[in-house]
């Protein structure tokens, strides 16, 4: 498990063959080829994987620059500290980028919702669109019947074990390797066992800021069946009496420690040093991005679901693809889906995208990674992929809520009151949304 990453993941967009096929175009695709009238759009990409690195993606769309010399596409890299307030300002300065590679709450609860981007249903009228996993497909398509975005890649979030620790404290019986999954009742042991062993910190509750928070709305969910909306995506469920129980659970589970100064960075930095045994923010992208930045790791890490009371976990997803601004120019717009599908619908060039984004297709594709041992071991857990409540109504808020109401909890005020002051302000974002 140790060094058993390709580093050549980080950088498979550039030395990738710029070659590609010229299948799958549609009748309009193939007027821009060639009605030699020049179209020049902007895509500007939040860091997912490789999305995020400005060389990686100029390597990207060289194949589409052979392809379609009659389309420009101008580059800009985003940050998620400036980028929402960066596309903000160009919306209002009547300046917003005609591409943007981000997920669904920004692009489908934003927006979209908003009423700022193209509805891309005519691009899901294609074979390739049909493979795309149902949930996903959800995920991308507003209330309103829209599509405001069409999907690359896709992971289920998890959580991370220290092996080496857990193997020295006697906790790898609680664990099942084979699935890596595990029950609350093992959790709760594998911790005693841990604080037992010397291990007084095995795992942090972080909560200075929203960065990883899939993590600790999935760890309180999964615990004891608690979900965070209902199935409909019209409000939030966070206050139920499973959601309480997991809280409480946490708050007094010696072993355990609620973290307001911690943002998700350091949760990962602190297990990655050895000093704590767990990460509840984890997925492949990160182990890649650890290993190869942290020579100095010297333990095994193996990924895990989030313990669950009974049944299978529920993950939270991320998905990530393409979305549209309508900036009032059809030949913009229309170059736009011209590299769109080019991008998602031409097998070599989608290939290429989802490997620079180092999580995996949006429909099956299994190849991609199969020489990957560590891609190939994480690929077992978009099975537990569950509801992408990302796209529920006041999404932003709620997610500023969760927070900051762990920091309340952290900080010793009641679980029932915290959480119900959080419930009441989520639900009120959602209606007034």
């Amino acid at each position: 498990m140790k060094k058993r990453i390709l580093a050549c993941i980080l950088f498979a967009a550039i030395v990738l063959s710029a070659c590609g096929s010229r299948e799958n175009l549609s009748q309009k695709d193939q007027l821009h080829k060639d009605d030699g009238q020049e179209t020049e759009i902007s895509l500007w990409t939040f860091p997912v994987g490789n999305w995020g690195n400005l060389t990686a993606v100029s390597g990207l769309i060289a194949s589409f620059h052979m392809e379609y010399p009659q389309i420009h596409v101008n580059v800009e890299c985003l940050d998620y500290n400036s980028g929402d307030k960066k596309i903000q300002e160009a919306v209002l300065s009547g300046s917003a980028p005609d591409i943007v590679f981000e997920g669904p709450e920004r692009l489908v609860a934003g927006w979209g919702d908003q009423g700022l981007l193209v509805d891309l249903s005519d691009l899901w009228d294609s074979q390739a669109a049909a493979g795309i996993y149902e949930n996903v497909k959800k995920a991308c398509r507003h209330r309103n019947g829209d599509y405001y975005e069409y999907p690359v890649c896709m992971t289920a979030h998890c959580m991370a074990i220290n092996y080496d620790l857990f193997k020295e404290a006697g906790a790898l019986k609680y664990i099942d390797e084979e699935t890596h999954t595990w029950t609350t009742k093992d959790f709760i042991k594998a911790v005693q066992a841990l604080n037992a062993y010397g291990c007084k910190r095995a795992g942090v509750i972080y909560c200075k800021n929203q960065s990883g928070d899939q993590g600790t709305r999935a760890l309180v969910n999964n615990l004891y069946g608690g979900a965070f909306t209902d199935e409909a995506h019209s409000r939030y469920t966070a206050d139920s009496r499973e959601n309480k129980k997991a809280l409480k659970l946490l708050r007094e589970l010696e072993g355990i420690e609620f973290a307001p100064e911690l943002a998700s960075a350091d949760e990962i930095a602190l297990f990655c040093s050895g000093e704590t045994a767990m990460a509840f923010c984890w997925n492949a992208s990160i182990e890649v991005a650890q290993t190869v930045s942290r020579p100095e790791l010297d333990f095994d890490i193996f990924p895990m679901t989030f313990p669950t009371n009974e049944g299978e976990p529920d993950l939270q997803g991320g998905i990530w693809g393409f979305g549209i601004f309508d900036n009032g120019d059809e030949a913009r717009a229309e170059a736009a889906k011209t590299f769109v599908r080019y991008m998602t619908q031409n097998d070599d060039s989608y290939k290429r995208a989802v490997l620079a984004s180092s999580f995996w297709p949006v429909r099956d594709m299994q190849e991609i990674y199969e020489n990957d041992e560590l891609m190939m071991e994480y690929s077992g857990f978009r099975q537990y992929m569950g509801n992408y409540y990302q796209v529920t109504p006041g999404w932003a808020a709620a997610r500023e809520g969760w927070w900051k109401m762990l920091q309340k909890i952290g900080n010793g005020e009641d679980i029932d009151a915290a959480v119900h002051e959080f419930s009441v302000q989520a639900n009120a974002g959602a209606e007034e949304t």
